[in-house]
């Protein structure tokens, strides 16, 4: 069975689903509700209302992205300019780079007039268009300590007053425990927030398959219990493991005519997605 490969009309008809759940771009109103999510949010949401620094971290699949997402997607987008960095990768001069197009110039060849321009930039956005910039890099345990530096660099504004900008670093465990090594001390002291998204229990892993069966139309819980507690172990409680668990389970039940996901079920899934 590709458990990549949904089937069609049919297969939503028989869940009574109105669109697929358990995909990557969820119902805005049945987005993930477990207590780590909601956690990370409100974290974000406060290191952004004052101008900080903010660390979050999770193991792949935590759901760490799509809680910068939901927390900037509540904010008003008049007042806020997002500057995403998906990939770190791409270096110091990359990163500026990136800042500087996303705030409206084009980057200087020069590498000391680029760090002047992009300074500039991050300082002068808020007071001159009174749109906070928020500076997200996603995967950021893959930055360099001299991309680290240069990140407290641009942060150091105002005589160490609060920034005209918010940054939220986004990385796996080890990204926390990096910052606390003496070279990157000076950074880790500006870091004001920080928090590492937990594994979802059982319990809220059946609250957070309701809410996407939700989101998909489904009001009804059509996943059995010790189907949840399968789904749940074995995705190790993280987001995206129990959306693929989930799914394959939808997809095992179905083509066998079942009108519960049983413990049967997602024994499958668990055998196909494992193979």
């Amino acid at each position: 069975m590709n458990t990549n490969t949904l089937p069609n009309q049919p297969f939503l008809t028989h869940w009574g689903f109105t669109r697929t759940p358990f995909t990557r771009d969820p119902n805005p109103g049945h987005l993930s509700t477990h207590n780590g999510h909601l956690e990370a949010v409100a974290r974000i949401t406060w290191a952004v209302a004052q101008h900080h620094i903010a660390v979050i971290c999770g193991e792949t699949g935590a759901g760490k992205t799509l809680a910068v997402k939901t927390a900037v997607n509540q904010l008003d987008p008049t007042r806020h300019l997002l500057i995403y960095i998906p990939d770190p990768t791409i270096g110091t001069r990359g990163i500026r780079s990136v800042i500087t197009e996303t705030l409206g110039e084009t980057p200087c060849h020069s590498t000391g007039k680029l760090a002047t321009q992009t300074h500039r930039l991050l300082t002068t956005e808020l007071d001159e268009r009174q749109r906070l910039p928020i500076l997200v890099i996603d995967e950021a345990h893959l930055l360099t300590n001299q991309d680290l530096e240069t990140i407290r660099m641009l942060t150091n504004t105002n005589m160490d007053t609060q920034t005209s900008f918010a940054t939220i670093l986004i990385g796996q465990p080890t990204l926390r425990r990096r910052l606390k090594q003496a070279v990157l001390s000076a950074l880790d002291q500006r870091v004001t927030t920080r928090y590492t998204i937990p594994p979802m229990t059982t319990t809220e892993t059946k609250t957070y398959i309701t809410a996407h069966l939700a989101g998909a139309g489904q009001t009804q819980q059509i996943f059995a219990d010790d189907a949840i507690e399968t789904i749940t172990h074995n995705a190790r409680g993280l987001p995206r493991g129990v959306n693929n668990l989930a799914t394959a389970a939808l997809i095992a039940a179905y083509t066998n005519n079942k009108t519960i996901i049983d413990n049967t079920s997602a024994q499958a899934a668990v055998a196909d997605t494992t193979e």
